[in-house]
């Protein structure tokens, strides 16, 4: 870190925190729309500026773990809680297998260390898990193929910083893991804080509703990417549109028993679950599936109506979410009409205890209702239910369709320009969502339009990812004493 920079940042940290992050946007949020004065947007960006004076932008850079700090492995393993045994070795195995994977798999590990970073007090729903696999492409409800954030688990009302800092410092363990120089990783981690920063100053200008109906087609997505790269993404976006469910996922997915249809168990990864892992099984799910069909909208209900559930399996999914509920159901209409709608269960957000609590009382909903915020189009079935009993009560779940045209990154094999250029996208697809929420033209006068933000981001991802891997040598080492189970996939 530059000595200029170290002074106010070491005043900061000495400075004892007053409130928390939840307590600090609470009068803000808690404003109805008539109680609020009317601030041009100009005004509002004088007000995001006027906050450098309590938190320099400066002082987001670096990162020095809090006194305190819980044990990495501590925190991971009470993390393990409420998930079903058979599969959190799963879970651990995907994690040991790199750095990036276990950083993908240790939000709540980084949710805790947040928390003692500098905040502006500026709040928008935050997707509270923003690292790079986090976003991709899939289907809107016209059909057409989109880029945007994909995953809401752990979304919740929170600071901002908190999701650009996930994104910049992934940015950097993914460039490690392609093998990129050190120079090379930390100038993706800035050109996506760069990013991140334009483009809300873009939306700062924009009318509210040119903000919401903004999206990120296949077109600017494409343009956006390095000219060596476009011709494998065309390819890879038409074998996706090409793919149908009853010709595809549907033979790949489920086999005949005799006249009754059934997916394909892979145990351990895909299994039938037992009247024990699934109370409402001998019920035949009827008070869940209603549950979920009242959370639809009135006309999607019409459509869901025509589908019955034929069968049902638990099936491990990702990194982080190994070892929670998470099932597909394998829905009829007819014969060769079929719907697989993902069951996910929704536990509370690790922003939680340092954000505050969901005003929901079943996250299902508040997963739903923030992807339907962030997202600029979001799957015709999301909805939210309730599924099997555990000790503490329901599991709360929420639904959405399974592989809809979805598109995930595949970062083995890239270069810099390609990393950079995806990475960017991320950044855009973050800002639209942010904009959304919060006040673009305050987050856009906080980091105004030098490169001090950026700079900062960019320290802040490099050593936040040296971090990540000291926390990861950690979980390596702690594997190979046996504090946890392990199951390797072949």
């Amino acid at each position: 870190m530059d000595d200029t920079k170290k002074p106010a940042l070491r005043q900061i940290e000495r400075a004892p925190q007053q409130t928390t992050a939840a307590e600090k946007f609470a009068e803000l949020s808690s404003r109805s729309p008539t109680e609020q004065q009317y601030r041009t947007a100009q005004e509002r960006r004088a007000e995001g500026k006027a906050l450098r004076g309590e938190v320099p932008r400066e002082a987001h850079g670096g990162w020095k773990p809090p006194k305190g700090r819980r044990n990495p492995i501590e925190l991971l393993i009470e993390s393990d809680q409420g998930r079903l045994p058979s599969l959190i070795p799963i879970r651990h195995g995907r994690m040991l297998q790199s750095p990036f994977a276990f950083y993908r798999g240790s939000a709540a590990l980084m949710a805790a260390d947040l928390a003692h970073t500098p905040i502006s007090g500026l709040k928008v729903q935050a997707c509270g898990d923003a690292h790079l696999s986090n976003f991709g492409g899939f289907a809107t409800p016209e059909r057409n193929l989109i880029f945007d954030i994909n995953d809401f688990d752990e979304t919740l009302p929170a600071p901002w910083e908190w999701d650009i800092k996930r994104l910049a410092a992934s940015v950097v363990l993914a460039g490690r893991h392609l093998t990129l120089s050190e120079s090379e990783s930390a100038r993706a981690a800035v050109a996506t804080a760069r990013a991140y920063r334009e483009h809300i100053a873009d939306y700062a200008s924009m009318r509210a509703l040119e903000v919401w109906y903004d999206r990120i087609d296949v077109e600017r997505f494409i343009a956006a990417m390095p000219k060596e790269a476009r011709e494998f993404v065309k390819e890879r976006i038409e074998k996706t549109l090409a793919r149908t469910i009853p010709e595809y996922d549907y033979p790949k997915l489920v086999e005949h028993h005799g006249t009754l249809p059934r997916i394909k168990d892979n145990p351990p990864l895909i299994f039938h679950p037992t009247a024990e892992e699934a109370p409402q099984l001998k019920s035949g799910y009827v008070e869940g599936i209603a549950l979920y069909r009242e959370s639809l909208p009135v006309h999607v209900r019409v459509l869901f109506d025509r589908f019955y559930l034929a069968d049902l399996v638990v099936k491990a999914v990702g990194v982080g979410s190994v070892g929670t509920i998470c099932s597909v159901g394998l829905l009829l209409a007819a014969d060769n009409d079929p719907l697989f709608l993902q069951v996910k269960e929704a536990r509370p957000s690790v922003l939680e205890p340092y954000a505050g609590k969901s005003v929901f009382d079943n996250h299902g909903e508040r997963v739903v209702v923030g992807q339907r915020l962030m997202q600029a189009s979001s799957d015709i079935f999301l909805g939210w239910t309730r599924g099997a009993e555990r000790s503490s009560g329901l599991r709360d779940m929420y639904v959405r369709q399974l592989r809809d045209m979805k598109i995930t990154a595949e970062i083995e094999g890239w270069d810099f320009n390609i990393l950079r250029a995806y990475t960017r996208m991320c950044a855009w697809a973050l800002a639209r969502a942010h904009a959304r929420s919060g006040d673009a033209a305050m987050i856009s006068g906080y980091m105004g339009s030098g490169e001090t933000f950026d700079d900062a981001i960019g320290e802040f991802a490099v050593e936040y990812a040296d971090q990540a891997e000291r926390d990861y040598r950690a979980f390596v080492r702690a594997a190979r004493e046996k504090k946890f189970e392990v199951m390797l996939e072949a």
